[in-house]
């Protein structure tokens, strides 16, 4: 696979697309899933596409651990904090502001310096809209950049492949077996070890770094994609079941960070990086480039487009089920997509914004 400009790699924009194409679908079925009766045919529906696209939210980790934890750029501590963890604290009171402000408008209140100052304040205490949720991620992982980056500058295969253990049983195998069967002493012996190292997606963001710059052998990299579809199909196929079995819907094995997911997650990034990808033909690569820049400010300006649309009674679950997520994803992604470029326009601001 060929570099876009700017040394992007085509597969990986490709993938940052369709990951937002699946976080949108996501969000879409989690939505009919509340308004669906439990075991009906929308639920099965809804219930297949969020549970075999969870792994949108890892790979948008992994993309990120790809580039930023690579030792050879030249991302010094000075950069790193203006050029990136800036541009995420002001995107998420910007934001946060923005979100906060249409809630604000959208049930009845009047514009004016009050509202705005409101919406301001809560955006600084944290206080956003659940759809930003994932800045904060982002903002973490930057934040520990500087002693993963020194890690993987130091470590060997087998280093990374105890690691990635680790943070399997620790961080996504125990949690997710707790949820669905508690245990106190199982419990109190995690709280115990109190290993912090190797929870939420620090996991996902190294490992993003590993499949950049260590190749696969052929069987490795089947077998990857035989966990993938094993995950993929224990999350949708357990997820029916245990649903159907408690009366409610059960998403303990839908979890960001559950075991069946970040299988699925690694296959996926994998899939795209030894099979599928883009035309070698440069003017497609730099489109490519130029949609997967804009990534953020789409994903941003999509949780917003959806607010007003509830607002004004435009439903997505006209639809039939089967086609409701991925007919308004698609039409999502290309609205958004065309608002975060306009923006990305503004001087000055608009980088910070998007």
């Amino acid at each position: 696979m060929g570099k876009t400009a700017g040394g992007r790699l085509a597969w990986a924009d490709l993938l940052r697309m369709a990951a937002l194409l699946a976080c949108l679908m996501v969000w879409l079925a989690e939505e009919g899933l509340a308004g669906s009766a439990l075991g009906s045919a929308s639920w099965q529906a809804y219930q297949l596409y969020n549970s075999l696209l969870r792994w949108c939210v890892p790979v948008f980790a992994m993309l990120s651990g790809m580039f930023l934890l690579e030792p050879r750029t030249g991302l010094t501590l000075p950069r790193l904090l203006l050029g990136r963890v800036l541009r995420v604290l002001i995107a998420i009171v910007l934001w946060g502001a923005v979100y906060r402000l249409a809630d604000g408008l959208l049930s009845g209140g009047r514009f004016g310096w009050g509202l705005a100052a409101s919406a301001l304040s809560a955006a600084l205490r944290a206080d956003t809209h659940e759809w930003l949720w994932f800045l904060y991620v982002i903002l973490g992982l930057y934040l520990v950049t500087p002693v993963l980056r020194a890690f993987v500058r130091g470590a060997g295969r087998g280093d990374f492949h105890v690691f990635f253990l680790l943070v399997f049983v620790i961080a996504f195998l125990l949690p997710t077996l707790l949820e669905l069967w508690p245990n106190g002493e199982v419990s109190r012996w995690l709280d115990k070890l109190d290993i912090h190292l190797v929870l939420g997606f620090a996991g996902y963001y190294v490992l993003g770094y590993y499949l950049k710059a260590y190749t696969l052998s052929r069987p490795a990299e089947y077998l990857v994609y035989l966990l993938g579809a094993l995950g993929a199909a224990v999350t949708v196929g357990g997820t029916w079941a245990l649903s159907l079995r408690r009366g409610e819907t059960v998403t303990a094995l839908c979890g960001f960070t559950s075991p069946c997911v970040a299988l699925t997650a690694l296959a996926v990034c994998v899939l795209f990086r030894y099979v599928l990808g883009v035309s070698d033909e440069r003017s497609r690569r730099q489109r490519m480039s130029g949609a997967a820049r804009a990534a953020l400010g789409a994903y941003l300006f999509a949780g917003l487009l959806r607010l007003l649309l509830n607002h004004f009674g435009v439903t997505a679950f006209s639809l039939p089920a089967a086609l409701s997520p991925l007919a308004w994803g698609l039409g999502l992604l290309l609205v958004s997509l065309a608002a975060a470029w306009l923006v990305s326009k503004i001087p000055l601001l608009g980088p910070y914004l998007m």
